[in-house]
């Protein structure tokens, strides 16, 4: 089974606003390799007040989702930095829909599993339609500020 970061190249499993090409164009300046994946025994929850998503291990669930693949441990730091801190960053088992394979790779699971704020299901398709626009600009935004903090570093 491959590992999540061999040779110094990271995979993540990717299931809410990072679906969108956009939103990983304008954090990563690139779109890397993407392949069609799926976590088994998860479920994507909504979140109260919250545009994107989080996972929770749920018995006989699946998340439908995409694996980045070839990521620099930059790109993989910037992943880590987007998002939120009540994510963990752990290492899942997803099959990939186009090759049949079962791959090792990082994915941000929700890090509290009783959380009230979590409810129903989180879909893509509305996201896209109805919120993606003012994401990518909130986006936009996030990375501008970050790079303004790093030049302004002594």
């Amino acid at each position: 089974m491959a590992m999540a970061s061999s040779g110094g190249s990271h995979a993540v499993f990717v299931y809410g606003s990072l679906l969108a090409d956009d939103v990983v164009q304008v954090l990563l300046n690139r779109v890397p390799q993407v392949s069609p994946a799926i976590l088994n025994g998860y479920h994507r929850f909504s979140i109260k007040g919250r545009d994107y998503p989080a996972i929770l291990p749920v018995e006989n669930k699946k998340v439908t989702g995409r694996v980045l693949t070839g990521l620099s441990a930059t790109e993989l730091d910037i992943l880590d930095m987007y998002e939120d801190d009540k994510y963990d960053k752990r290492v899942v088992d997803v099959s990939l829909l186009d090759a049949s394979e079962v791959l090792q790779a990082y994915a941000y699971v929700w890090g509290n599993s009783t959380d009230p704020d979590l409810y129903g299901e989180w879909d893509f398709e509305e996201f896209k339609e109805s919120k993606l626009k003012d994401y990518l600009e909130r986006t936009k935004n996030y990375v501008k500020e970050l790079e303004d903090t790093e030049t302004s570093l002594p």
